[in-house]
């Protein structure tokens, strides 16, 4: 019923722009043709986009010769039995017109391969090489090495494919509530064959850690082209080598703070790192004294987001404050410059803003009505006119997840686990308008993991648990199973429409992806990467990868984890499956949440609606 009633609304919604104001602004994709070796030969995939027209045929050619077809009501995956890592592919797409196609190559090949001893699976994946930054330096003549850290992606160049935005993270990176210096942050530009493309550098005054630099990666004015966008200061250098500011300017404290100065926030080009504006951050730290500490802790903590606020362009959001005072601030860019849409702000305690928000964002329609995006600031939601929605109470959180969480609820749903040892809860399943389902009373502790995911076909919906909630939950609150699964990312892997989990094998090290097997009430393991000698993941205990995200093939997703000096690895799955799905990409508050996925604590992305119905 409540899909019925989402259709519904989105047909009417989707009529109106197109018949009033026009439709919301898309991303062009192509349709990312994928080789994997595998088992048995190459597993050959692609996109099944929404523009694809139900005539389309689509024609895998190996080595100039055409092997197999296919039409539009078949899975977008085809395991070649007789190809090889050394054939060379391409796929014909055509329209149902005599001598309509088009041709388009590899966007991504996975030739290297990997087997798990324990349960022999073999996996594809793909190295790339980036350009290791030399070690950089601080006033206490620290040298300190630099590792990939959180990555995200968009169409720099306007060719219908995606590119990598690499953040390099120094070893000395500091969370807001300690003490000392850090190295430079960087930010680093490449295509999917490890192309570099450029290099913004920071510099001295901006520090390096999960709550100071959010970029979002977008294409906020729609000429094709992602920009990319983030808060700078004086002496940041754009990918051409200009400096913004005043490139002698140091505001770091003799604790290695940066508590004072200018702060600016500045689009980039995607396509060259080219400065393209830059204006004041609003709200600078200065505009209240009463942030509850005096260095740093509450004030230096940034959130952002990309938001399609008027239900038909993308805005940018760029936040400050979360554990008390609150400011979130919308822009629009025409290309040119950057317009203040409005300011939802929280400035002592009777706001009902204040000291809601979690360590990550969350952007989506959630009433489902106007295709106006909402944005969920932990506790509470803004709706897209910049005004309070909804507030909770309950506080600060470490994770969420958004997404059609309970079938039989209208519009979005969002589960939340809570920090505080005082809320009414430690986690929570909330409605679109804000009111809870259900919940795990408080246990009191900080409850700091917790998870959403379709991950048994008996119950309808997702399936929650937390480290607080004593296992499994069914979305009606049912204790499915006192077993607690990983808490950390979901992904589609294994070819059925159900979610697995993705963790790591220890803090911060190796890897594996892992199934409930509602059968037995037992979590099987289905893929270890850990025999990858130096792969590893980021954020410390977090173990988050650098980036998950259907970025290339069909609708299963790959994930990106790092390896030795300046490597990474891309991981593809090697199963085929019979489903076939629209690029996720394509699905609005799954792409919202792959622009987020970087922002402080790393959570994974869901889409808007239930693939399993």
């Amino acid at each position: 019923m409540k899909r019925t009633f989402q259709i519904l609304a989105a047909v009417i919604w989707l009529a109106g722009s197109a018949w009033g104001q026009g439709m919301p602004q898309a991303e062009k994709l192509d349709h990312a043709l994928t080789t994997a070796v595998v088992d048995g030969g190459i597993l050959v995939s692609w996109r099944s986009l929404e523009t694809d027209s139900e005539r389309n045929t689509y024609t895998v050619i190996r080595d100039g010769k055409r092997v197999a077809s296919f039409s539009s009501g078949n899975a977008t995956c085809w395991l070649d039995s007789c190809g090889t890592a050394a054939s060379d592919y391409a796929l014909a797409i055509g329209n149902g017109r005599k001598r309509r196609q088009t041709i388009e190559t590899p966007f991504i090949t996975f030739r290297d391969t990997v087997r798990d001893p324990g349960t022999g699976m073999l996996c594809p994946y793909t190295r790339l090489q980036l350009n290791l930054p030399a070690p950089g330096s601080t006033p206490d003549n620290s040298r300190v090495n630099y590792s990939v850290n959180d990555m995200s992606v968009g169409d720099l160049d306007g060719d219908g494919r995606y590119e990598l935005v690499v953040k390099w993270d120094p070893e000395n990176s500091k969370d807001n509530a300690h003490s000392g210096y850090t190295a430079n942050v960087l930010i680093d530009a490449y295509r999917m064959n490890g192309e570099f493309l450029w290099r913004i550098d920071l510099g001295r005054n901006i520090r390096a850690g999960a709550h100071y630099t959010q970029f979002m990666v977008f294409d906020l004015d729609g000429d094709g082209k992602a920009e990319v966008a983030m808060k700078t200061s004086d002496g940041t250098t754009d990918g051409q080598g200009k400096v913004i500011g005043k490139a002698d300017a140091d505001y770091r404290n003799p604790e290695g703070r940066i508590i004072s100065g200018n702060e600016f926030m500045t689009v980039f080009e995607g396509e060259t790192g080219r400065e393209l504006t830059t204006i004041d951050y609003y709200p600078p730290r200065s505009i209240t004294d009463r942030w509850g500490d005096n260095y740093g802790n509450r004030s230096e903590r940034m959130l952002a987001c990309v938001a399609y606020l008027d239900g038909l362009h993308p805005s940018l959001v760029m936040c400050r404050g979360y554990y008390t005072n609150t400011y979130v601030v919308a822009y629009d860019f025409d290309g040119k410059q950057l317009r203040q849409r409005w300011v939802c702000k929280a400035e002592n305690s009777r706001d009902a803003l204040y000291g809601q928000g979690n360590h990550n964002i969350f952007v989506g329609d959630i009433d489902g009505l106007d295709g106006c995006d909402e944005i969920v600031y932990g506790g509470a939601a803004i709706g897209h006119d910049g005004k309070l929605l909804y507030s909770t109470g309950l506080g600060h959180g470490d994770a969420g997840h958004l997404g059609d969480l309970d079938p039989d609820s209208p519009g979005l749903e969002f589960w939340d686990v809570h920090e505080s040892k005082t809320a009414e809860y430690s986690d929570e399943l909330r409605a679109a308008d804000g009111h809870i389902l259900w919940g795990t009373p408080q246990v009191g502790k900080d409850n700091g993991r917790g998870m959403a995911a379709d991950i048994d076909p008996r119950y309808p919906g997702y399936e929650m648990w937390s480290n607080a909630g004593g296992g499994i939950h069914s979305c009606k609150g049912e204790l499915i199973s006192s077993v607690r699964p990983s808490v950390n990312f979901r992904i589609y892997w294994d070819g059925d429409l159900l979610d697995e989990l993705f963790d790591a094998t220890g803090a911060g090290t190796g890897g594996k992806i892992e199934k409930w097997n509602w059968e037995t009430g037992r979590i099987d393991r289905l893929f270890s990467f850990a025999q990858l000698t130096g792969t590893s993941l980021n954020n410390g205990t977090k173990s988050n990868p650098c980036l998950l995200a259907d970025l290339s093939g069909d609708w299963r997703e790959e994930f990106i984890v790092r390896r030795g000096n300046g490597e990474v690895c891309i991981f593809t799955t090697p199963y085929q499956t019979d489903h076939r799905v629209t690029c996720l990409m394509q699905d609005h508050t799954y792409r919202m949440a792959v622009a987020t996925q970087n922002v402080a604590y790393n959570q994974p992305p869901h889409p808007g609606y239930l693939l399993n119905k």
